[in-house]
């Protein structure tokens, strides 16, 4: 399914069911979901990035064991709220998604959602809130940064 925009997520998510966030990096995959009514995002895991039939098998599988509904990936903005280099890095593993991902993955609804600064404020967070070390923070920051991403789409669908 092509990339959406959110009148159209909210449309196709007529009944309940689990959403799942992913914060795209160079080596990693944040990845998050939400519980079946939409109402809270957690954490789920960080993907060491490999080769990218691996990766969309490893997120093929994901997705059909939480049964997602849709899935949302951070589009990390410029502070200005143009596009750069990561944008299109991001825009071309949601083609990937659509054109090499199993026929369950490519078929899921995508949409975009801005992400600035969603790895500062988590960080910011585990320093505050949590007083975790350099280490912990990096096995644990970005799914919690797809967290955050999905948190904003929840609360953009209500």
């Amino acid at each position: 399914m092509p990339v959406i925009d959110f009148p159209e997520l909210k449309s196709l998510l007529v009944r309940d069911g689990r959403l799942m966030a992913l914060d795209l990096g160079s080596k990693t995959i944040g990845i998050a979901t939400s519980d079946v009514l939409r109402m809270l995002a957690t954490p789920l895991t960080t993907l060491k990035r490999t080769k990218l039939a691996t990766d969309l098998a490893t997120l093929a599988d994901l997705t059909r064991k939480h049964e997602v509904k849709a899935l949302a990936v951070g589009l990390p903005l410029n502070m200005d709220g143009t596009e750069g280099p990561r944008c299109q890095s991001v825009r071309q593993f949601v083609t990937n998604i659509q054109n090499h991902g199993a026929p369950a993955l490519a078929a899921l609804p995508i949409i975009f959602q801005d992400e600035r600064l969603s790895t500062a404020a988590v960080t910011r967070g585990m320093i505050d809130d949590y007083d975790m070390t350099r280490a912990k923070r990096a096995e644990r920051v970005d799914a919690a940064a797809a967290a955050w991403i999905l948190e904003s789409v929840i609360a953009r669908l209500r």
